[in-house]
């Protein structure tokens, strides 16, 4: 099992993809045959910003983005606003808030951070925990980089339940995978259990996760084609790509299901459709910046 690299979190708000390949076993006894190189998503902090002020306040009203003292008056107020709802009227949401004011318009990461920490550890904000276990992943914010505090964030936020919560299940899964935060020791049992979970909250990175893990099996855990082809089919009626790919394989051996050609075709033309949309979509990014 390769190592995470968890500087994958570093860019921006987006998601980062660490490469993990898995080989299965197919076609004639002895032969071994690569379906797809997997890519899983240890998911980051993040989302929208500025976050919308709490119970319609009044700084809620329009604002002329094009007057740079406006847009500056503005900001200044919102991070007055959620200071307030914070340390004043002890609202976790608040708190969190603040956390991503301080992060996305101030870029002072260490008093993000803070927050962050305090806001996780004694309100047990689920969305506060799961970026707080993003910095701890990437060594952001003056905290030293630890990946088994980064673990404990996400197991958190997971059971906690909230808006991040299903990536922060299926952070755990990854996590309990790759056994770094475990001396080194895989755990593919409880990697299953959260991917299920992430999973169940229709998660595509872990529904197909879950199929690669089955396609192997592992210990613990028996070889299983018919939940490898399920969590494959979820995942790519999700839009991933290598679930497809892989489900498409499946069906065209006939390895532990019924050989299937004519679906086979179909989810090669399926994942061909969501690479190209995928090159499209990258390509626009591109030109947009």
């Amino acid at each position: 099992m390769p190592r995470i690299d968890s500087s994958a979190l570093c860019s921006a708000h987006w998601p980062c993809a660490v490469p993990i390949p898995f080989r299965v076993r197919a076609g004639p006894a002895g032969g071994t045959r690569r379906i797809a190189r997997g890519r899983v998503t240890l998911q980051r902090g993040g989302g929208r910003f500025p976050p919308r002020p709490s119970r319609g306040r009044a700084m809620a009203g329009l604002v002329n983005l094009e007057d740079e003292e406006e847009v500056k008056g503005y900001l200044e107020n919102l991070g007055i606003e959620y200071s307030y709802q914070c340390y004043k009227e002890g609202d976790p949401d608040g708190c969190h808030r603040l956390a991503d004011y301080l992060e996305g318009v101030k870029k002072d990461f260490h008093a993000a951070a803070k927050v962050l920490k305090e806001n996780c550890e004694k309100n047990e904000n689920s969305e506060s925990c799961y970026k707080l276990g993003a910095y701890y992943a990437t060594g952001k914010g003056g905290l030293s980089q630890d990946l088994k505090a980064a673990y404990n964030c996400f197991l958190k936020s997971c059971e906690k339940g909230g808006k991040k919560s299903i990536n922060a299940c299926h952070n755990v899964g990854l996590l309990a995978h790759d056994g770094q935060v475990n001396d080194d020791k895989p755990d593919p049992v409880l990697a299953r259990d959260y991917y299920t979970k992430a999973c169940d909250g229709s998660f595509a990175p872990s529904c197909f996760n879950l199929s690669a893990i089955y396609l192997q099996g592992a210990p613990g855990i028996p070889k299983d084609m018919n939940l490898a082809l399920k969590y494959s089919l979820k995942a790519c009626d999700m839009g991933h790509v290598w679930a497809c790919a892989n489900a498409s394989r499946m069906y065209k051996l006939g390895d532990g299901i019924d050989k299937n050609d004519a679906k086979a075709e179909a989810l090669k033309n399926r994942a061909k459709d969501l690479h190209k949309e995928q090159q499209e979509a990258s390509k626009a990014l591109t030109f947009g910046e």
